[in-house]
């Protein structure tokens, strides 16, 4: 899979930008605060209907407009894709191959990407809602399903959570709608706790190889899930459901007193540990960069291996922060299979062929000049 093509209007500091890209690695360069990462940015909303830097989508239409475009080219194994997404103060609009989606869950997964930022070191060392975002970001890449019982669940447990606010203020009593609200609640948790169990041990098939590599042989990683709830590793959706009807009823009193939800997917983790220790507590800078590497690098091989493409990695000003032996054995491990897109203010540093044989991209103010 590969980005042909990439039309920007209006979006962020781009007026009007048209680009094309070649199969193999492409280099955005320029100093910082010219357009770079807003480049990145954009295939990264083009992949997956939103952004990894903001939530706020007024954020990415260009000053004083009323909308951003972001039009895209791809070829995939099964044929040539055409993306359009339009941003506007009244939302967003897909279309694939020109058709519009009536929902973003059928929209994405269409072109598929893997980013890897200074900002995803922290998937190691960062927050629980970090390592979450994580996983529902990459697992619906390859399940549309995913996406929308994800969507269902956060609007029950909206719901929910006000309703047990009103219960908590003694401005609504009936325990009959909390039933409802529980049940439904709980058939979409297990669902979803299910899913990131799977994705969560393949992820860990592929990244211990791999991180074994990176570490010469020293380390072993193993990925941990630990959800709201405790169930068995083994356990099936019926379990799972049963599981959290048990905790549910068990935590009544206290959610009502607290006025939240306090068991859900909304509230699970992931853990690292390398040779049986905590890498978030115990792991050294490098054991944590390590680790990173290695499930961006995991990532790219489990899509690959369920939808027989691999996706499009973009390198966002992370070169610089990997030291040469885990710089080259990132660069190793894409070469000749994935597209791959890689800011940076300068190549100076970055000691390897296949940046030399790259496609240098110059960007300042918001303004692309393309190889020649």
């Amino acid at each position: 899979m590969f980005l042909t093509n990439l039309t920007l209007t209006n979006y962020r500091n781009y007026e009007y930008e048209t680009l094309n890209f070649g199969e193999g690695v492409n280099v955005i360069l320029g100093e910082n605060a010219q357009g770079k990462t807003n480049m990145m940015e954009a295939i990264y909303v083009l992949a997956m209907a939103k952004s990894h830097r903001t939530s706020n989508d007024k954020d990415l239409i260009r000053w004083n407009e009323e909308y951003a475009k972001i039009e895209g080219r791809a070829e995939k194994r099964s044929g040539s894709l055409t993306l359009e997404l339009l941003i506007s103060k009244k939302g967003k609009k897909a279309r694939c191959n020109h058709i519009e989606q009536q929902r973003l869950s059928q929209y994405v997964g269409h072109l598929n990407v893997v980013m890897f930022a200074p900002e995803d070191l922290n998937l190691v060392k960062g927050s629980p809602q970090v390592r979450r975002r994580f996983v529902d970001m990459e697992i619906g890449q390859v399940s549309p399903v995913y996406i929308h019982d994800l969507s269902q669940y956060q609007k029950l447990l909206q719901q929910r959570n006000h309703y047990l606010k009103m219960m908590q203020a003694r401005e609504r009593s009936d325990e009959a709608v909390l039933d409802v609200l529980t049940e439904q609640l709980v058939l979409l948790a297990a669902k979803i706790t299910l899913r990131r169990r799977q994705f969560l041990s393949l992820l860990e098939q592929w990244a211990m190889p791999i991180h074994y590599e990176i570490s010469r042989g020293a380390e072993q990683l193993c990925i941990r899930y630990e959800p709201s709830v405790d169930v068995s590793e083994k356990a099936e959706l019926s379990r799972i459901v049963e599981a959290y009807s048990e905790t549910f009823a068990a935590m009544r009193e206290r959610e009502v007193l607290r006025g939240t939800t306090l068991v859900g997917p909304h509230r699970d983790d992931i853990a690292f540990f390398v040779n049986g220790k905590n890498v978030q507590t115990f792991g050294s800078q490098g054991q944590q960069r390590t680790t990173a590497l290695a499930v961006k690098l995991a990532e790219l091989e489990l899509i690959f291996s369920e939808l027989g493409d691999y996706p499009i990695l973009l390198l966002d000003d992370v070169l610089s922060e990997l030291d040469d032996f885990r710089q080259t054995h990132l660069l190793d491990a894409i070469r000749k299979k994935v597209q791959t897109f890689v800011t940076t203010t300068s190549i100076d540093g970055i000691k390897h062929d296949i940046i030399q044989e790259a496609a240098i991209y110059r960007v300042h103010s918001g303004s692309v000049t393309a190889p020649s």
